[in-house]
Order: C-alpha cells, then structure tokens, then sequence
C-alpha cells in the first residue's frame, strides 16, 4: 500500500481552501494538470494517489466527477490531522464512486454475492473496514471534463485520444501492474473496450454495466449478464482459493 509524489505538490494548495468547495474553487489553474482546447477537454488533480496494492479485486470506472472530486478534497481537508497514507486511504474509501452510483454498484456486487467470495456480508464493507480487500479506480484517475460536463468516456473515444491515452498508461496501467492476478471489474463497456485494448483479459469480468443512474439501460444490461457473471466470479475465486 503506497502513495504517490504528486500528493505532496498539491496537498498545501488543497488545505488551503475553505470549506464548502464551490466549482470554481476546484476548477481552477491551480489545479489543472493538462487541456486540449481541441477536443475541449481539461484534467485536473484529484488526491486518488492511494494504491492498495494486496487488493483482491480491482474496481476501475472512467473517470471521477465533480462530485467525487469534491468528496476527495473535503476528505483532505477535514482529516488534515492524518499523516499522508493514512489520508489518502482515508479519500479513497469516502469519495471513490460516492453517491447514487456507489449505491447501485453496491447492489449490483452484493447481487453477484462478490461478499461471499470475500468472506464479508455486503459489498459496502469494502468501502469501511474491509477497504483492504479492494483498490477503486478509474482508468483516467484524475478528473477529466469534457466541454466543460463531466467526460462520459464516449465523447471523445479514449482510444483515439493521445492525451486520456497517455493517462490510462502513465496511471491506470501502471498501478493495477503492481497488484497480483486482481478480478478486475470494469464499470461499464467503456472502461472494458480500453481493457480489451490493452489485453488485459485474464481476470477481467465480462459484461458490468455501468452503475450511475444516468445509465438507464444499467438493469436490462446487468439481467442479461448475471448469470454469465457469476461463472466467471465463482471460476476466478475457485481458481485463486
């Protein structure tokens, strides 16, 4: 489990913000990694530099949005107290998915029995006390906005992107190398097409949807696949007992 440098060149900048966060508080020059006026899209910092690297199972949706960046710098704020791993965990488990979408992938895990694999009673375990057991991510960990809205991952295509494609590789895949023969669940097609690009298909499940409320198709996608999801559940877990 360890953090990264990057932290250490934002961390007084965060601190030094007052409490309630407004947008132009986070989406400022400050904070901006990188833009393409192009493509209208824009990066910026958000602490998800923890990497739990014992984890055994990866969660990877695309990218955070405003409201979990939000989430994050609040959590630094507030826990100011705490040294730096300590802290950035601490970020991980209060703002990675937060809100309706960590309800609804909660639901969806539990329905998987995911828990019962882990030894735990519900999915919303890994996001307390059993936080060891997962590392949540995104395939473009720091949050990119596209025109200004939160990036959907369609608009532009990642895979045709250069900028979000050098993100995946510099982070993404960096990252998830250092974890051992994780189940890696991607949220969403999106997530899995830049999976499939990579090869990385040995533990990868095949068919979540994604959980944000905005995704109306999400309970006819996840009907359809459930069953499938479970085979390759109980194979992962038969096979890594």
């Amino acid at each position: 489990m360890v953090t990264e440098a990057k932290f250490q060149l934002y961390k007084e900048k965060i601190l030094a913000l007052e409490l309630p966060l407004y947008d132009h508080d986070l989406l400022n020059s400050t904070f901006l990694l990188e833009k393409d006026e192009k493509k209208k899209l824009e990066v910026y910092y958000t602490p998800f530099d923890y990497i739990n690297e014992k984890a055994k199972v990866v969660i990877a949706g695309i990218t955070p949005g405003l409201h979990q960046m939000r989430k994050a710098y609040t959590t630094v704020i507030e826990n100011r107290h705490l040294n730096d791993e300590e802290l950035l965990h601490k970020v991980k488990k209060s703002a990675s998915f937060e809100g309706t979408m960590r309800n609804n992938l909660i639901a969806m895990l539990d329905e998987l029995e995911i828990p019962r694999h882990l030894g735990i009673s519900s999915a919303s375990e890994l996001f307390g006390k059993a936080s060891h057991l997962v590392y949540t991510t995104s395939i473009l960990p720091h949050a990119v906005f596209f025109n200004h809205q939160n990036y959907n991952g369609s608009r532009p295509n990642i895979l045709k992107t250069e900028m979000l494609l050098d993100y995946v590789k510099r982070y993404f895949i960096k990252d998830i190398s250092r974890i051992e023969d994780p189940l890696i669940i991607p949220l969403g097609v999106n997530v899995s097409k830049v999976l499939d690009h990579f090869g990385n298909n040995t533990h990868t499940l095949k068919g979540f949807p994604h959980p944000s409320g905005s995704n109306g198709h999400r309970h006819k996608q996840f009907r359809e696949n459930k069953q499938e999801m479970k085979r390759q559940i109980e194979n992962y877990f038969y096979i890594n007992r």
